[in-house]
């Protein structure tokens, strides 16, 4: 049987373009104004030693790790980490001490989560005193819609025995659908909003983005800690846009549209989303590796799922395993997937000389690679 040349693979393939990018990153970031950083990186710190007084000064534990909540939602809480530490430390401690007595549902749930999500194991039982006789969540509770969507976002930070957790969550469930239709419009919007993604399931930043606006028209909001919000969140939206100006700089000189046929998938923006998740502007550098990171599994996975030959994919893998970069290990392979070799190369080169020095023992190329071998095999599993 007559072997076909990649010529004549390349003749034969059929492949579905992707659809175009719904962001233009280039345009997005081509007419910015990164000027106003310097002023409100000066007013940030300004503002920070009073919001600091505000939280050492808290009368009690309890008022300060319902502070931290106000932090943690409001985008804010990076910058009294070590605060933060030295108040959850002490009122674990005191925690049987701390919560005695204490009837409020707003406030046993926001406790619990800011417990749990700082890693704390406090114990779910903390809810059995809202129990009824029968065992269920009282109905009476459901007149405090406030407390119900606290209890809801505590909810999702059980683990599997936290069977009280789960009552919890059908319970909030069965209601806040309701209540969302009888509160006040801004606390009815972050129901909503909630309902649709839990605050511990979304990202920092899109949190910080709804509570402010929640905030901003709470009769008890206090201004300080508003303008310090809005200046926070301004600064990290023109930090992350900075990067992305950086990322489509680097993207465009990949110059993949001249390299390579277009079955590949132009995701620039929401790869650098996904980044988000890492909200302090002092990990920018991490967030910049981790798109251009992800930026090559989606041109591996495009080009070995929807592209290239078996035979193409074979000697692919077979190049990534010996990580061999020579002339000889690529001849006869057709010019895109040369092209898609050297990227992927070149990019693992780029973090080894930009942080590997940097980092020492804490990067290890030899583990990267590994980690694209193992890739390798499902790559030819699924092609």
């Amino acid at each position: 049987m007559q072997t076909l040349s990649f010529s004549d693979e390349a003749n034969n393939r059929n492949f579905r373009k992707p659809f175009p990018s719904t962001w233009d990153h280039q345009s997005l970031v081509a007419n910015l104004d990164f000027s106003q950083m310097d002023a409100l990186g000066r007013e940030i710190e300004a503002l920070k030693p009073q919001v600091r007084n505000m939280f050492i000064s808290s009368k009690g534990i309890k008022k300060k790790i319902l502070f931290t909540y106000l932090l943690v939602t409001l985008g804010l809480a990076y910058h009294f980490e070590d605060e933060i530490v030295e108040t959850l430390k002490d009122g674990f401690q005191k925690i049987e001490e701390m919560m005695a007595g204490e009837d409020d549902l707003y406030t046993v749930s926001v406790i619990f989560y800011v417990f749990r999500t700082y890693g704390y194991n406090i114990s779910s039982d903390v809810f059995g005193r809202f129990l009824g006789d029968h065992g269920e969540f009282k109905e009476c509770l459901t007149r405090d819609p406030k407390g119900i969507l606290s209890l809801y976002e505590a909810a999702h930070m059980g683990t599997t025995t936290d069977y009280i957790l789960d009552e919890a969550l059908n319970f909030t469930l069965s209601n806040l659908e309701s209540l969302s239709c009888t509160c006040k419009p801004n606390l009815s919007r972050l129901i909503r909003n909630s309902l649709g993604l839990p605050q511990h399931k979304n990202m920092e930043i899109l949190v910080a983005e709804e509570f402010i606006r929640f905030y901003e028209k709470e009769e008890d909001s206090d201004l300080t800690l508003l303008k310090f919000s809005k200046l926070n969140f301004k600064f990290l939206q023109l930090h992350y846009l900075q990067e992305l100006k950086i990322l489509s700089k680097w993207y465009k000189e990949q110059d993949f549209h001249s390299k390579l046929p277009p079955y590949y998938r132009d995701v620039l923006v929401e790869l650098n989303l996904h980044t988000l998740t890492y909200l302090e502007p002092k990990l920018s550098r991490v967030r910049i590796f981790l798109t251009k990171f992800y930026t090559m599994q989606i041109i591996l996975d495009d080009t070995c799922d929807k592209y290239a030959s078996l035979r193409e994919v074979e000697i692919l893998v077979d190049i990534f395993e010996r990580w061999d970069l020579e002339d000889h290990a690529m001849d006869g392979l057709p010019d895109y997937l040369k092209s898609v070799v050297k990227f992927i190369f070149g990019t693992f080169q780029e973090f080894e000389r930009e942080i590997g020095s940097e980092l020492g023992g804490l990067y290890s190329l030899e583990a990267t690679i590994e980690y694209v071998s193992n890739r390798n095999d499902f790559f030819l599993e699924t092609t």
